[in-house]
């Protein structure tokens, strides 16, 4: 929230009325007599503030006392100075809080006093209003306290906090404002994203040039839209990180991280984490407690909630959409579920009503390097706290790392990236033996570097909802022909389920969704009658082995496309690139896999009236339906084993060879 002038006396008194603006649309007008000495009539107003924190009420007394101990009990360290009001020149600006606090004023002051070593320093005072406010304030005191020693570093990665001004009106009453450097155009993270021109405008503030780029392993500027974004990102990121990690090391979690507590520094132009007034630690009864595994989980839960808080930065920093409240509430809702957030893009490719990611700049800086961004994101956000990368890690992640860093990718991030690629040319509905070539090559690989090949991993991941991208197998679709019936195929999914635990049978289900266009031409808005077609089928799960046959020559045909991309894969794997990749030197004769074994299939249609009540029309979709499907998804029992199955991506090949690969499905 912007700072703006309304004309204040030096001892705070006799202010009628003060403006909120600044650089916004809307201008909030505010009534209130304000007194630094505090008349009894505003104390009691002052009480009544509603805090904007989620913790429960407490009593004054009792936080008084609490705090009190270790701020104004104690004698100042040099680091920590304790100022009193006549110290200060009050500035003609004030604003109300900062990201939405109704609890706190903030001020601007210089400091008059010429034996203090910020004499002439303008400063920012902020005056803690509620009994929970005042706790953070001290609370904020008592981790400089503790980090005193390495100071330099602490103002480098936190905002500077100067000292304090603690005192007591006639009633008793505690008053207490915090002392702290100021922050870049009095703007919090978020407010410099929601500007207009913010590209610009943040690209110019934290003074982007050559030599600032070649601090994230860039070699230039300018450029695309989405180039510049991701080099503005991985610089917020980088300096985000650091700080983080710093609070960690020293066994603190910051515990509120967000865009509205992060700022820029007119010092050094770095991104600073906010004033540590919520700051927890790591062990409750200190390191050498006589509990060091309860220690270490809440050290493990509290360093998890804090990266799960740079995740939601990173998604509002590159999807701007994001900074909608109700799409962040889906968002947010979407992993509350427990869904893996490596199905994030699927989701958001519905919410935002996009088919593709072309024309989103956000999605492009996400799929940028084999899909580098999602699966950050994805281990920002893992559902399971262990899962959660740690701040030297994210730093050390190919997205955060520019083309001048070479970083060694791990296995995990290549099969991501095999998987998300495949993804991209599927959108891209560009056909062709080139595309064809690659597609089938990116699944063999991804067959190669299966993580979970025994049955019961399969049991764990395969359960759930799965929407087909693409068959290796024959394409026909919509072409030049002479349809029997006009049908556009809308999805096809494949949705598992394990009746039983004790067990180790599967029910599948294929649904398949198509819209009948009558009339002999093709509409241009291609309306028209909705229908279903749905298989069931059970199958038992086994282990079992995929062979590779070496034929010395191939017969152009159906299977000419996967003999050529075995091929390819052999002289790939060979190279110097797959050899640390790979866990094998030489392509094996055969590789595990789930062998399924299929029982009875039943088969349902609906259809729209008027159709549903005409056979011969119901023959003619059923087999145009199945043209323009793959077999196996028609005919369950064609399915004979998977060779690939994660969180994010499913391979099951049929009994012709071909390979259907999968996408988790959230809805």
């Amino acid at each position: 929230m912007a700072l703006c002038g309304i004309g204040l006396s030096q001892t705070l008194e006799g202010i009628d009325k003060w403006c909120l603006g600044g650089n916004f649309s809307t201008r909030l007008m505010v009534h209130r007599h304000f007194n630094w000495k505090t008349s009894a009539r505003a104390q009691r107003r002052s009480s009544a503030i509603q805090c904007s924190s989620s913790r429960k009420v407490v009593s004054e007394e009792s936080v008084q006392n609490e705090a009190s101990v270790s701020v104004d009990d104690e004698s100042d360290s040099g680091h920590v100075i304790r100022f009193n009001m006549g110290d200060f020149k009050i500035l003609d600006r004030v604003s109300i809080g900062l990201s939405g606090r109704a609890d706190e004023v903030v001020f601007e002051a210089i400091v008059k006093d010429s034996n203090s070593p910020l004499h002439n320093t303008k400063v920012v005072l902020r005056q803690l209003i509620s009994v929970q406010a005042q706790r953070r304030g001290r609370r904020a005191i008592e981790v400089l306290k503790k980090l005193v020693r390495r100071r330099l570093m602490y103002h480098s990665y936190s905002m500077q906090v100067h000292g304090y001004v603690s005192s007591h009106t006639t009633s008793g009453r505690s008053l207490f404002t915090l002392v702290h450097g100021q922050y870049h155009g009095s703007f919090s993270l978020r407010h410099w994203l929601q500007q207009a021109d913010w590209l610009p405008t943040l690209e110019a503030t934290l003074v982007l040039d050559e030599e600032s780029v070649r601090k994230v392993g860039d070699d230039s500027i300018g450029g695309p839209a989405a180039s510049r974004q991701l080099r503005l990102i991985r610089l917020l990121m980088r300096d985000l990180l650091i700080g983080v990690n710093y609070l960690h090391s020293h066994g603190l979690a910051h515990t509120e991280l967000r865009l509205e507590n992060v700022h820029i520094s007119p010092v050094d132009r770095h991104i600073k984490v906010g004033i540590l007034g919520n700051a927890a630690d790591f062990y409750e009864d200190g390191p050498n407690s006589s509990s060091p595994d309860s220690n270490m989980d809440r050290r493990q839960m509290m360093i998890a909630f804090d990266m799960r808080c740079v995740g939601f930065m990173m998604a509002k920093m590159v999807l701007r959409e994001l900074m909608d409240p109700l799409i962040f509430t889906k968002f947010k809702s979407f992993l509350t579920k427990g869904i893996d957030p490596s199905c994030l893009r699927e989701f958001l490719l519905q919410v935002l009503n996009r088919n593709s990611s072309s024309g989103n700049t956000g999605f492009q800086i996400l799929d940028r390097n084999w899909g580098a961004g999602w699966n950050l994101l994805s281990l920002l956000l893992a559902t399971k706290p262990s899962k959660r990368i740690s701040c030297l890690d994210a730093l050390r992640h190919p997205f955060l790392c520019g083309p001048r860093w070479r970083v060694d990718p791990s296995i995990d991030m290549i099969r991501w990236g095999l998987g998300s690629s495949a993804v991209r040319i599927t959108e891209e509905y560009i056909y062709r033996q080139p595309q064809r070539a690659r597609l089938a090559y990116f699944v063999e690989l991804m067959e190669m570097l299966n993580p979970h090949s025994k049955p019961k991993n399969w049991l764990e991941f395969l359960p759930g909802k799965w929407r087909m991208l693409y068959c290796t197998g024959r394409h026909i679709g919509l072409t030049l022909r002479q349809p029997p019936a006009r049908i556009l195929v809308g999805y096809v999914r494949l949705t598992v389920t394990r009746p039983s635990k004790s067990n180790t049978n599967l029910s599948f289900t294929s649904d398949i969704s198509f819209t009948v266009m009558t009339g002999r031409e093709w509409p241009h808005d291609k309306t028209g009658i909705t229908g279903k077609l749905q298989i069931n089928s059970l199958f038992r799960l086994m282990a079992g082995r995929r062979l590779y046959i070496k034929e010395e020559k191939t017969t152009p045909g159906l299977f000419s496309s996967q003999s050529d991309a075995q091929n390819s894969l052999v002289q790939k794997l060979s190279g110097r690139k797959w050899r640390k990749a790979v866990p094998f030197k030489d392509i094996p004769s055969s590789l595990s896999v789930a062998k399924l074994v299929s029982g009875d299939i039943e088969l349902t249609m609906s259809l729209g009236h008027p159709l549903n009540h005409n056979v011969d029309a119901a023959k003619n979709i059923v087999q145009e339906v199945r043209t323009q499907i793959p077999p196996e998804m028609f005919d369950l029992s064609k399915f004979v084993c998977g060779t690939y199955v994660d969180s994010r991506f499913l391979v099951l090949r049929g009994v012709n060879g071909s390979a259907l690969l999968f996408t988790r499905s959230w809805s």
